[in-house]
């Protein structure tokens, strides 16, 4: 589980900002739960305010942990985005930490680097809550812990380049003690993509039900006039083509079919009740909102059966309210979500902090806000900070501005609006003036 997550000076992200995500009401934890952290996040805010770049500091992390010794190239540099609009940030460091709780172990582990070279670097464990160190890298050179295997991590220390992290190559050395951190920046941070097709996830959800019995209550529950839905195999010809595209069929697809042939396809489909029983439609053919719904399903169910860290910017597009506030639910519920899995979230939609059902779709100590200061440097704040009433309604005190983090419309605006739409008229009245009758 994510603990605690910093940034600073990433974007629009000039200071440090903290995502701290460690209970603070024991009342609002999920019935049933000893969750260490808290399984939902979301972050709200004003258009542009840098809530995306939240997300975008912690997947540049994992992308770096992942991936620096392959896409650094030997002087090439580290390729960052530091806060732009301050000239002396161009010359700081932009540095992230990470405190993980993995199987029962907390971990901390961080970097900084500048526009050439990873300047600090550090890994500690906490077994039975005691600080270890494991390594630490400064500019001076590498300080390795006492329980590693110092040979072997010197050796690895020999082949790492300045704009590598060290992690990402100590991990691959088979080191047991790097591999924990590793591992969850590669397979158990997962982070929503917006794939642009209901994909095979969606096809293989449809085709055993049995197994995601929520979703499918979602399904059903995103359109009244689903009835069923399922699967089949058809041969994908020429005329199934015609069916789903009519006489604008993709060249593409028209040269694989003169290459390969016809070939059996897996087909989702979705059943509504008409006056003549059920007519299985193609999932093309469904509400934005449904299809939206696909798309995600498989993801969200993916992140709950491994017990990853799920993180999804604008959760709520294409999506009713209630069903983002049910997907929600999935991570609040110990039934639904028996390994621990966290969702953390970037949203506009203020019906979020409100309830459904009779429940706090969010507690207490799930909801932070983000909007800029007159410097445009992003600030991140939780409404824990505000020491809100359990009963008191969120959505409004939000709404009203008393936690920050929505826009600021003055008269400005709708008097520009006014004054364009004058001159606008007296342009169209002119015109209309010098136009010939016939």
């Amino acid at each position: 589980m994510l603990l605690n997550f910093r940034v600073a000076n990433h974007r629009s992200i000039r200071d440090e900002q903290s995502l701290q995500l460690h209970p603070v009401y024991d009342a609002d934890r999920p019935t049933g739960t000893h969750w260490e952290a808290v399984p939902v996040a979301g972050i709200f805010g004003a258009n542009a305010a840098g809530k995306s770049n939240v997300i975008d500091a912690l997947s540049y992390m994992s992308r770096m942990v992942v991936d620096s010794y392959r896409d650094a190239e030997p002087d090439g540099g580290v390729i960052r985005q530091p806060f732009r609009l301050d000239e002396a940030a161009r010359d700081e460091p932009s540095w992230y930490v990470a405190d993980l709780l993995i199987e029962g172990v907390r971990y901390t582990y961080g970097f900084s680097v500048d526009d050439d070279r990873v300047l600090d670097e550090w890994l500690h464990s906490f077994p039975l809550g005691k600080k270890r160190k494991i390594f630490e890298r400064s500019p001076d050179g590498l300080d390795i812990g006492d329980s590693q295997h110092r040979r072997e991590l010197k050796l690895v220390e020999n082949i790492t380049e300045p704009n590598v992290l060290f992690m990402s190559l100590a991990a691959r050395s088979r080191q047991h003690d790097f591999r924990p951190v590793y591992d969850w920046f590669a397979r158990s941070l997962l982070f929503s993509r917006r794939p642009m097709a209901v994909g095979l996830g969606a096809g293989r959800l449809l085709e055993h039900q049995d197994r995601y019995p929520e979703l499918i209550e979602l399904l059903r529950a995103a359109d009244l006039g689903i009835a069923e839905c399922g699967t089949e195999r058809v041969l994908l010809d020429e005329e199934q083509l015609r069916k789903r595209y009519g006489p604008r069929i993709p060249q593409r697809l028209l040269v694989e079919l003169e290459e390969r042939g016809p070939r059996a396809v897996v087909r989702p489909w979705i059943g509504h009740r008409g006056r003549d029983g059920i007519v299985r439609m193609d999932v093309s053919e469904e509400s934005e909102g449904t299809q939206a719904l696909l798309r995600q399903a498989p993801l969200f169910m993916n992140a709950l059966r491994r017990g990853g860290t799920f993180v999804v910017d604008e959760i709520d597009s294409s999506l009713h309210p209630i069903l983002t506030a049910r997907l929600i639910g999935l991570f609040q519920n110990a039934r639904t979500n028996p390994n621990g899995a966290q969702l953390i979230f970037t949203s506009h939609d203020a019906s979020l902090l409100g309830r459904t059902d009779g429940e706090d779709v969010l507690r207490r100590d799930q909801v932070w806000f983000v909007e800029k200061n007159e410097y445009g440097e992003t600030e991140l704040s939780s409404l824990a900070d505000f020491k809100p009433r359990q009963e008191e309604n969120r959505e409004r005190r939000y709404l009203s501005g008393s936690y920050g983090g929505v826009p600021y419309i003055d008269e400005n605006f709708a008097n520009a609006v006014a004054a364009r739409g004058d001159e606008d008229g007296k342009g169209n009245e002119a015109e209309r003036s010098q136009a010939p009758l016939f």
